[in-house]
């Protein structure tokens, strides 16, 4: 990774050497005092709003193909930069409405389609497909570019890559590298968008959620929510539990480990979604080539790590090094449909190492653009939100111990999903991690595969959402289930809760 001119960049294209006690103690002190302000008092009093309540919303065209198609509109909610000063600075927040039947309607219902960092404007489209025609009649779909976020006031770092996550690498020099890169991005986000980046926050967006309910003349919001979406959701019904209507939530986080935490459980989740799909590959040895056996397969991947880590792999105007080649895996185990693509990827990134002419899909090619050079833009909104949610930890070397712990069990992606990330150089959050903890009613759906949240979250999320019911998925690992993966028996789970507002009698389990 090309570093800047500060001193962060500059320690980070020194040679590695010296004890790792010194090493360590260098980069969390020096990093630490470059990338950390002064913290701000807490932000918790809740007054002064019935401005933004009030607010008259003005409806245009959303300039956007796929919702001007299916005959949405779209406008900006004004909202406090930081609720604890509502006569501060304000921004905006885009939401876009695909209207209910007049006839049958009975509400709104908002969305979130996760990262944290993901755009949502577009995210009712595909959400009104999955629904029954009585739901999609019944509901004013509401989508949200969160703060931060698309077309909302948005953070821009101008970081030099475009998601932050990475792997740590095989060696303590590799992680050293990771360490002083990580550091470089948190301090880049200070100084580009200063003491704003603090307020993008969980919290803060769940209060805007509720400005939007007002705003649009609603006393209770429905919820849908994926993947992160499920953590707002469930941070929307701790902190306004009386306007929490029908809640769904889709591939759920774990409340209670959130951040860092919740990173972690992803390592043994996709180490067995990866032994899937080299069974797999291992069947399609004759297209791929890339083993007979999943031990193979593995052996295949792994010597592909080695050489990413002697030399980066070229591919056309992109290097992807052994920081980056775990995370490229990672992004395509989502889901069993992508099994052809992963092969296709590291079938071609092989031969791209042994030094032949190879040409990308377009779709890998976007995707390895914008992990590795930042285009379109870099995914820093999705950093400030964890990092602003929950204050991490800052001693580099208890990463490595972690990391070192996991190799043998997680040898793909333990160095990667246990790394350390630009939170531990960011301020101190402005506001405590939010406890969920209440009765609140809530669907929660979730496969037991799940690579990206894994199911122990689910379960978590169950605990603390005392009055939920879950509908498993057995066996199946995907990520994102409701108007994405054919699942009738979580379908009708959905639907049939949106229209009726009865959960299931009980916890259910079913196959896809």
């Amino acid at each position: 990774m090309e570093s800047g001119s500060s001193p962060i960049g500059r320690f980070a294209r020194r040679p590695y050497a010296g004890s790792v006690s010194r090493i360590f103690a260098a980069l969390a002190a020096g990093l630490l005092a470059a990338a950390i302000p002064v913290a701000m008092p807490s932000a918790t009093a809740d007054s002064g709003l019935d401005r933004f309540y009030g607010q008259h919303l003005e409806w245009k065209s959303c300039d956007d193909p796929g919702l001007d198609k299916a005959g949405a509109q779209c406008a900006d909610v004004t909202v406090p930069l930081n609720y604890a000063q509502p006569q501060g600075k304000t921004i905006t927040v885009a939401i876009s409405r695909l209207a209910a039947d007049p006839a049958t309607r009975r509400g709104v219902l908002l969305s979130n389609p996760g990262g944290p960092g993901g755009p949502g404007l577009d995210m009712t489209v595909e959400l009104g497909k999955a629904m029954t025609p009585r739901v999609r009649a019944s509901y004013d779909l509401i989508g949200m570019d969160p703060r931060g976020i698309g077309r909302s006031s948005v953070v821009n770092c101008h970081w030099p890559r475009g998601f932050g996550l990475q792997s740590a690498g095989p060696t303590l020099a590799s992680y050293a590298e990771s360490v002083a890169a990580q550091a470089d991005l948190a301090a880049r986000c200070f100084a580009a968008e200063g003491e704003r980046i603090r307020y993008i926050t969980t919290r803060n967006t769940a209060r805007d959620m509720d400005v939007i309910r007002g705003a649009l003349g609603a006393e209770r919001i429905n919820y849908f929510g994926v993947s992160y979406g499920t953590y707002l959701g469930a941070v929307y019904t701790q902190m306004f539990p009386d306007r929490s209507d029908r809640i769904v939530l889709d591939s759920s986080v774990d409340p209670d480990r959130y951040a860092a935490g919740d990173n972690s459980q992803m390592g043994p989740a996709n180490e067995a979604a990866f032994d899937l799909w080299a069974g797999w590959a291992a069947e399609h040895d004759g297209d791929y080539h890339l083993g007979t056996t999943v031990e193979q397969v593995r052996g295949f991947v792994a010597d592909l790590l080695r050489r990413a880590a002697a030399s980066p792999i070229r591919v056309g105007r992109l290097s992807i090094g052994v920081h980056d080649l775990p995370v490229v895996l990672f992004q395509q185990l989502n889901d069993p449909r992508n099994y052809h693509a992963l092969a296709e990827t590291v079938r071609r990134f092989a031969d791209a190492a042994d030094g032949k002419p190879v040409t990308l899909a377009p779709g890998l090619t976007d995707m390895l653009t914008q992990l590795l050079n930042a285009e379109p833009t870099d995914l820093s909104p999705q950093t400030a939100v964890m990092c602003g949610d929950v204050e991490a930890d800052r001693d580099p070397q208890s990463y490595w111990r972690t990391i070192e712990s996991v190799r043998a069990t997680q040898p793909l992606f333990g160095a990667f999903v246990n790394n350390i990330t630009p939170c531990a150089f960011w301020a101190a959050p402005i506001e405590p991690k939010t406890v969920i903890d209440n009765s609140v009613p809530a669907l929660i759906v979730q496969s037991t595969g799940d690579t990206r949240t894994a199911y122990a979250g689910a379960q978590a999320m169950h605990r603390d959402l005392k009055a939920s019911r879950m509908v498993t998925l057995q066996d199946v690992a995907v990520h994102g289930l409701f108007a994405n993966y054919p699942a009738p028996c979580v379908d009708n789970a959905v639907n049939t809760y949106f229209a009726t507002g009865a959960l299931p009698a009980t916890d259910t389990t079913c196959t896809g």
